[in-house]
């Protein structure tokens, strides 16, 4: 059983130098304006700091004047490494970054395996990206929380929606989904994707998604669902993408940040 797992992007996606790395997040997070209420879920991206961390610093904005209103995060994101059927859960009882140990709710995920869409697979979390360049950011936008990885892997929104459901019913539950949006279109055609792509998101349409327009389809799918059982609104924080941020725009890759109360 892997008891606590090694950050597997730490000097590719995000600084691996703990002050490089808090300085990053820093400025980021003031550049950020933040004039939403606590939410209960977020949709924000998950590529190299450089590109996509501006956007997530929109999302994460949001809690720093709220970072004591939450003590759990279930953090659901694609998988890019390893093909499943379902939702991974890992065995460990600690995710590290550079920034220290991040306490897994071995409990929760317990209860999540019961669920026959729910499987322990430490090989998805492995080398995910999707999930462990959220963690820096969590660590210094919250005081004291405990965390839910799940890496989606072929899943629909009512199994994604289920686990989201088994989870969210805690007050202090923030659930976060990671995904970025069109990939490798001209700055032109990606801004046109990814404000359909937005609008479908407002509109909480669960069944409009494909992996073209959003890689973390499933798991969105299936917060789209929950929010529009449980009457949750989607609120667009922000819509860049990679042309925007700190690359070409001959090929760019979209980022959004969404918050759903």
């Amino acid at each position: 059983m892997d008891t606590i797992r090694q950050p597997a992007v730490a000097g590719m996606f995000y600084p691996a130098e703990p002050d490089e790395l808090r300085g990053m997040l820093a400025r980021y997070l003031g550049e950020a304006s933040a004039a939403e209420p606590p939410p209960k879920a977020m949709i924000l991206p998950h590529a190299g700091y450089i590109y996509s961390g501006p956007v997530a610093a929109s999302g994460y904005s949001c809690l720093l004047e709220n970072r004591d209103a939450y003590n759990r995060v279930a953090l659901l994101g694609p998988a890019h490494r390893v093909a499943f059927r379902g939702l991974a859960a890992p065995s460990s009882s600690v995710f590290m970054t550079p920034l220290g140990a991040v306490a897994i709710d071995r409990a929760a995920i317990e209860q999540l395996v019961a669920l026959p869409q729910v499987h322990m697979l430490d090989e998805a979390h492995r080398l995910e990206h999707s999930l462990e360049v959220h963690l820096p950011f969590l660590q210094v936008t919250l005081d004291s929380f405990t965390l839910v990885p799940l890496v989606v892997g072929e899943a629909d929104a009512r199994e994604v929606c289920e686990v989201i459901e088994a989870l969210a019913g805690d007050a202090g539950t923030l659930v976060i989904v990671s995904s970025d949006l069109s990939h490798y279109h001209d700055y032109a055609t990606a801004r046109q994707l990814d404000d359909a792509t937005t609008r479908k998101i407002e509109a909480l349409d669960f069944e409009a998604l494909g992996h073209e327009q959003a890689c973390g389809r499933n798991p969105v799918s299936g917060l789209l669902l929950y929010a529009r059982r449980h009457g949750l609104t989607a609120t667009t924080l922000d819509l860049r993408n990679s042309g925007d941020t700190a690359g070409p725009r001959d090929q760019v890759v979209g980022y959004g940040a969404y918050a759903f109360s």
